[in-house]
């Protein structure tokens, strides 16, 4: 009887987000692929699980408290102990992570690139830094999956990554689970229509940016914005400054956000940079219409199909509207044009269809596909990755 092979799955922390919540969804639909592998989960930051995980998932809990070195230094001892045939490793730190700690071990890896990795290391020293051990890491990787093909060919464009050695895998939405949630009672309770938008508090979110656009449509709608993060004392004060206390509601992590998305009439993205936007889908799974940025990377590809780099100014959709990134002329006016009857039932129906596309059979499929095509070689006794060696530094 052939041994079952050791996967070992690694990233931040399972705290509220769309990575994580991806690797939570992929991990729970994996029970076909059980009896031939057995599974392993490294949790680099120790932090409140927003995610449920299969109890037959073995969860390694690590402490690196947000840095890079550490989390490199602790992963490394657990590869060392646990000696996975391979591992698929989810965000940036918890990649470069996985390519010290697998360097050396004649065993393939792969990585999943979930955002726009240009966008999302900004600029600066620290980013310099960031950038060139993303060059010297990511190329060695057996293979990188990217969530949109924005996100692909900025890997291959801007960081060395090999075009036969990525692919793009949309993310998946659990119809199902969503429907399930939606129909609870939502635990926040808006009176009247509202806009909704969700997302960490963070400056590449530009909820600055949508509160400015809400203020400035004359719409009678209020606004909610789920999630938290260090930008909610800027957004308050934009709030108040905006006359807007009573209408724009901050209501932090929302549990169930699905109850919430539900009720309301539309959808706002307001991103300067995404990788593949999980909230999008999910709040066209709710049948929501969507005003959202055309920013790097995923919100063309799903509302329009087409590349990232062909909106370059507002633009109508079946689902709602695709407008610039930082123009809040353009945004009020989507705002006001998507909102109005009949655009609105309209979009929120194509909105439903097209998020009918993202299913979490197909998507966890292909990824234990990659994995397979990954072992095989090293199966074969062919060729393994190569060797590496990173200094510490800051990668988020």
């Amino acid at each position: 009887m052939v041994a079952r092979a050791t996967i070992l799955f690694v990233i931040n922390s399972l705290a509220g987000g769309g990575a994580e919540r991806v690797l939570a969804t992929i991990l729970g639909a994996s029970a076909p692929w059980r009896d031939r592998y057995d599974m392993h989960l490294a949790l680099l930051d120790d932090e409140p699980r927003a995610y449920a995980l299969p109890d037959w998932i073995a969860v390694t809990q690590l402490d690196s408290r947000h840095r890079l070195g550490a989390s490199i230094l602790q992963l490394r001892r657990l590869v060392g102990r646990l000696n996975p045939d391979t591992a698929l490793s989810f965000l940036t730190r918890a990649n470069v992570a996985t390519a010290v700690a697998m360097a050396g071990r004649g065993r393939p890896w792969l990585l999943s690139e979930r955002v726009n990795t240009s966008a999302h290391l900004g600029s600066g020293a620290g980013a310099m830094a960031a950038r060139a051990m993303v060059r010297l890491a990511y190329p060695r990787a057996s293979h990188v999956i990217a969530v949109s093909d924005g996100v692909a060919d900025d890997l291959v464009e801007n960081f060395g990554v090999a075009r036969a050695r990525v692919s793009a895998f949309a993310n998946p939405v659990d119809h199902d689970a969503i429907a399930a949630q939606a129909a609870a009672r939502p635990l926040l309770a808006i009176d009247g229509d509202y806009i909704v938008a969700a997302g960490r508090l963070v400056p590449n979110k530009n909820f600055a940016l949508l509160i400015d656009a809400f203020a400035a449509s004359g719409l009678t709608h209020d606004l909610v914005i789920m999630g938290e993060g260090l930008e909610r004392a800027a957004l308050e004060a934009r709030v108040a400054a905006r006359r807007l206390v009573g209408r724009v509601h901050l209501p932090g992590f929302v549990e169930n956000p699905f109850a919430v998305l539900a009720r309301a009439r539309l959808f706002a993205m307001s991103s300067n940079a995404e990788g593949f936007p999980n909230g999008l889908v999910e709040a066209m799974a709710c049948e929501l219409p969507v005003v959202a940025t055309n920013c790097a990377s995923g919100p063309s590809e799903i509302l329009a199909d087409l590349p990232r780099g062909v909106v370059s100014e507002a633009r109508p959709v079946a689902a709602g509207a695709l407008v610039p990134p930082n123009d809040v002329t353009a945004f009020a006016a989507a705002l006001r044009e998507v909102a109005s009857e009949p655009r609105r039932t309209q979009a929120a129906d194509a909105a439903r269809r097209r998020s009918l596309d993202y299913g979490v059979a197909q998507a966890t499929e292909r990824y234990w596909r990659r994995i397979d095509a990954a072992l095989a070689p090293s199966r074969a006794g062919g060729a393994t990755p190569s060797s590496l060696s990173l200094s510490s530094g800051i990668v988020r």
